[in-house]
């Protein structure tokens, strides 16, 4: 009963006990007053009187109460009913999915998204329980679970899977409340819930690619390594061998920088594919990175197994690769380490795998090595090395040395090419084949480069203010600092910091830096060369030299690579190859530069052939400034 109805029901009884009173007391009163019966006839008319007003003063009182609640009860209850309108509004619009279910745990009602998501009509569930859509993907154990947490807590929220009309097993995030009555009796279950397949969809992908190379849809180096792991956890419980390969294709480099990164992302494709066809089901395959690739034998018995399928990736890869007009050719090389032999856990296989590709490398390429302990110590060592090199250019450790170019023809001293050395304050001088390979990997090369280019104009400034007779210093610039665009402004600002005429600065750029991007080089050339500068061709012969692009190209002077004069003049291929050299370079007016001349034969032959300039052991050895001799 409402409050407003008890105060009604007070007022009444208190108009009734009042009356009774009144009456009594009036009727007391008279009579102790007169004996008069006119006088209590008057008396009763008057008390009649005030009764009649008193009731009429608690009715009206009463009354207007009493419309005071029929009236607020009539705005509650348009409240609710609006209320209640927008909350099946909002029940039958949203996009999660609502089941309520009586005490009983039958269901009485369902929303339009139920039946979007569960494919079942309304007159499918009603009266049905929600067993109706068990996956079977939960035990007994899951929904007693359930029932407990709303027991104990009226509500449960969590990840259930469920089955659509259609069959289908789908993920759901469902939200389970127990709803009681005014008097907290359970008088029904809602149950929220979402489809979340396209997350879990989402989840799936995402973690497929953190494991995957989205290229070549192989593993990546994260997958790879746990597979690793697992493939030496179980190679020691069963005592049997691993082999892992670690493969680098041999200058991809010019690949990506001559026809785009596209075609080397094309080609990185081709190159995932074609090693999935050579290796067996039982052999896992990963893109570690860039142009290198691992290679997981889980049965690989002994080093001659490893070695047989390196051998056949070797050689599967000489084969060309046709794809959009394109006929490529790449070769690959190879690093093996064994387990157990090599190493007993995945990081140092791994590591003893890429110091045995190093190797392969250095070697020659095209080829694979196995891992040593040897190999072990030099990786350590061209760590500690590219550590202390870095010490070394902060610490001012490097030094300009100076060999001597003579002119062959008169004898005379004409000019010199800068060569850095590293003074060690350990080892003493470090041999620039120890530093240059590792300066070289690790991008220090262009460092020292810049470095040697600013000693070498300061140097050659001072030859000339001392009236030296040198036409030129030549300095070599690597592919690395070749590469920068900014390298015509660099040595813009050496000439001009250092008063340096750039006629007496000559830049010897290798073969292979010219043509791993032809054009870039072209542009890059025919800025250095409006500098004023002389440009050379270095080690020419060794690299793919187009000949239709070094007609384009502004340089002044060919050097021979010494590789081509060690075998003068015996040798019939180097004289056939030099007197190639020296012809194509004399009908395209440039000069021509001889490396390596050690003896007085390899002189006279070159001299005889019409080589211009020669230097190498025969005129004198690398020296620093101040040791060079002047004739």
């Amino acid at each position: 009963m409402s409050v407003s109805v008890r105060d009604a029901l007070r007022m009444a009884a208190l108009y009734v006990v009042l009356s009774i009173l009144w009456l009594v007391l009036a009727e007391v009163v008279l009579h102790s007053m007169t004996e008069d019966p006119l006088a209590l006839t008057v008396g009763r008319q008057i008390n009649v009187v005030v009764w009649v007003l008193l009731s009429a003063l608690l009715i009206y009182v009463s009354r207007v109460r009493l419309l005071n609640f029929i009236g607020a009860g009539a705005r509650l209850r348009g409240e609710d009913r609006e209320r209640l309108r927008m909350a099946a509004a909002v029940f039958d619009c949203t996009l999660e999915g609502v089941l309520v279910t009586d005490r009983q745990g039958v269901i009485v009602h369902v929303n339009r998204a139920f039946m979007r998501i569960t494919g079942y009509q309304q007159d499918e569930v009603i009266g049905q329980r929600p067993s109706k859509f068990k996956s079977g993907h939960h035990g007994a154990a899951f929904y007693q679970q359930i029932y407990a947490a709303l027991t104990e807590t009226g509500e449960w929220s969590g990840e259930i899977w469920n089955r659509r009309k259609s069959g289908e097993i789908y993920p759901q995030w469902q939200t389970i409340r127990a709803i009681r009555d005014d008097e907290g009796e359970l008088s029904h279950y809602v149950a929220v819930f979402s489809d979340i397949s396209a997350i879990k969809h989402s989840e799936q992908e995402l973690a497929y690619l953190a494991h995957h190379d989205p290229l070549t849809d192989l593993p990546n180096r994260l997958l790879f390594t746990d597979r690793v792991q697992q493939a030496l956890a179980a190679a020691q419980a069963k005592k049997r061998g691993c082999a892992l390969l670690l493969l680098d294709l041999d200058h991809f480099q010019s690949i990506n920088d001559g026809l785009g990164h596209t075609i080397g992302d094309q080609l990185l494709k081709l190159v995932g594919a074609r090693l999935g066809e050579v290796v067996s089901s039982g052999v896992t395959l990963a893109r570690l990175g860039g142009d290198e690739f691992g290679v997981l034998a889980e049965h690989c018995q002994d080093l001659g197994q490893a070695a047989k399928l390196a051998q056949r990736i070797i050689e599967r890869m000489r084969e060309p690769f046709l794809f959009e007009g394109h006929r490529l050719f790449i070769s690959v090389s190879a690093g093996i380490s064994l387990f157990p032999s090599d190493a007993l856990s995945a990081e140092q296989l791994l590591r003893n795998a890429d110091s045995a590709l190093y190797k392969a490398k250095t070697n020659g390429r095209a080829c694979y090595a196995l891992y040593t302990e040897e190999l072990t110590a030099h990786a350590q060592l061209r760590v500690e090395t590219a550590g202390e090199l870095r010490r070394a250019l902060e610490q001012d450790e490097l030094r300009a040395f100076y060999q001597p170019v003579h002119d062959l023809a008169s004898g005379s001293q004409v000019g010199v090419e800068a060569l850095v050395r590293w003074q060690h304050p350990q080892r003493g001088l470090v041999a620039p084949g120890e530093f240059i390979p590792i300066a070289e990997r690790t991008g220090l090369i262009a460092e020292i480069d810049a470095w040697v280019l600013r000693q070498a104009c300061l140097q050659m400034v001072r030859w000339q203010q001392e009236g030296r007779p040198l036409a030129f210093v030549a300095v070599n610039i690597s592919s690395r600092l070749f590469g920068q665009h900014e390298l015509y402004r660099q040595v813009a600002d050496v000439l001009h910091e250092t008063g340096l005429a750039p006629a007496l600065l000559e830049l010897e750029v290798t073969e292979s830096a010219v043509m791993d991007d032809p054009e870039v080089a072209l542009e890059q050339l025919h800025r250095l060369r409006e500098l004023g500068v002389t440009l050379a061709i270095d080690d020419f012969g060794t690299g793919y030299s187009s000949l239709l692009r070094l007609k384009r190209m502004p340089v002044q002077k060919l050097k021979i690579d010494q590789g081509f004069v060690t075998g003068l003049p015996c040798d019939e291929d180097d004289v056939a190859i030099v007197r190639v050299i020296i012809a194509l370079a004399r009908s395209m007016g440039m000069q021509v530069h001889a490396e390596g001349i050690e003896q007085q034969e390899q002189a006279s032959f070159l001299l005889q052939e019409q080589c211009q300039l020669g230097q190498g052991y025969w005129f004198g050895r690398p020296v620093a400034a101040k040791d060079l001799r002047w004739e």
